[in-house]
């Protein structure tokens, strides 16, 4: 039996399934403890049941995705507006230095899940799953890939493994990165320099409280600014594909989002309280999609894949850590700040930038503040990671 669900009954499922996974990471503290966000764990519960149901020949469900793609484009709209390089200057040459860390992070990813694919004979973009895919692009990115990878490349269950992946990394990364930035503190007999302890977790360079600015207006100018980027963004797209190069549809209103932003930073026009407003909109529209992307998700797809994606992906754990021990601590000045931004790049390097934020919380509560790290990380691992990641990833599956 198949139960066929309209545009509306998907959605309606969508908010039931985030709502399940809310619930549940209120109440079950290792949710919690990893940061795993409420439409994965719903999404994942769904899938599990809709894997039953299908393999037991009880029932198969298809769902109209139409507004998928929808909270999928104003999602990266959202992010596009965040990439401003006024931002970027304002960080100095540490940011800088740690946008190359991150890049190369990519990079090595991608290498070695292509290297892990070829070496159990399977399609080398099936790698890029288990790459930076769903390691440093985390759900947003997994589930946007993972579908173009099946429908324009023919991949059977690249969407399933992509997204399996980045459940996989959001667990580890938190699992990591408090070890080894403990090892390089204890190792090198590392401290804060920052006296007071009141140096707070918030994001130094948003001047203005969220909750001011949720009036009607800015709601509806947000709204319309979201809509205005992704409808200039389609006409980027369509000119790009007329090239013959595959690319996820979101990635030209993210390119028109970050040059509206831009050119408003040139004309000094205050962007603050629209940003803060557009964010809000775009985590709104992720938490929809992540929520209709995982329960799609046709686990029954991973039988073939188990043994080889568990290996691949362990591969990428120590990677990760090593990465981070030896590379990301001494580029970034092998103090205890760069100890600190070494555990929060396990975090946004195998999860996400909430992650990130954990793991330097859980180290800062113990060994004293790190001003520094929590201005940098954020600011690289929200603004400008999504459009490293993305552009490599175009790349590599296009040349693969």
């Amino acid at each position: 039996m198949t139960l066929h669900l309209d545009l509306y009954q998907t959605v309606a499922l969508a908010v039931v399934v985030y709502c399940v996974g809310d619930l549940l990471k209120k109440h079950v503290r290792v949710l919690q403890k990893y940061c795993i966000p409420a439409p994965v764990i719903g999404g994942i519960i769904f899938a599990v049941l809709a894997l039953v149901l299908n393999t037991t020949g009880v029932l198969f469900f298809e769902m109209d995705e139409t507004m998928r793609t929808v909270f999928q484009t104003l999602f990266f709209t959202s992010v596009g507006y965040t990439a401003s390089l006024k931002l970027l200057k304002k960080g100095g040459l540490q940011v800088i230095i740690f946008v190359v860390v991150a890049t190369l992070l990519v990079l090595g990813q991608d290498l070695l899940g292509v290297l892990s694919a070829n070496l159990f004979g399977l399609d080398s973009k099936l790698g890029l799953c288990v790459g930076s895919i769903a390691m440093v692009g985390g759900h947003g990115t997994a589930s946007s890939f993972g579908p173009m990878l099946e429908t324009d490349f023919a991949l059977a269950g690249a969407d399933a493994l992509a997204n399996a992946a980045a459940t996989f990394g959001l667990v580890m990364g938190g699992l990591i990165g408090g070890p080894v930035a403990k090892t390089l503190i204890n190792k090198n007999g590392l401290h804060s320099d920052v006296v007071t302890t009141d140096h707070g977790y918030k994001d130094d360079f948003s001047e203005e409280n969220l909750s001011d600015n949720l009036d009607s207006d800015n709601l509806f100018r947000a709204f319309c600014m979201l809509f205005l980027a992704a409808g200039i963004g389609s006409i980027i797209s369509l000119l790009i594909e007329k090239t013959g190069v595959k690319f996820p549809s979101y990635i030209g209103a993210m390119l028109a989002a970050a040059v509206i932003r831009n050119m408003s930073d040139a004309a000094s026009i205050n962007f603050n309280t629209m940003e803060n407003v557009i964010s809000m909109l775009g985590n709104a529209c992720l938490s929809l999609f992540l929520s209709m992307a995982l329960m799609s998700l046709k686990l029954w797809e991973l039988a073939s894949l188990a043994v080889p994606m568990v290996v691949m992906l362990l591969i990428q754990t120590v990677f990760m850590a090593l990465f981070a021990y030896f590379f990301t601590f001494r580029v970034m000045g092998r103090d205890y700040e760069a100890a600190v931004m070494a555990s929060a790049s396990c975090g946004f390097g195998m999860g996400a930038t909430p992650n990130a934020i954990a793991n330097m919380q859980a180290i800062t509560n113990i060994y004293g503040p790190a001003p520094r790290a929590f201005f940098i990380v954020p600011l690289v691992g929200s603004l400008f990671i999504d459009f490293i990641n993305g552009s490599v990833l175009t790349f590599l599956v296009n040349i693969l």
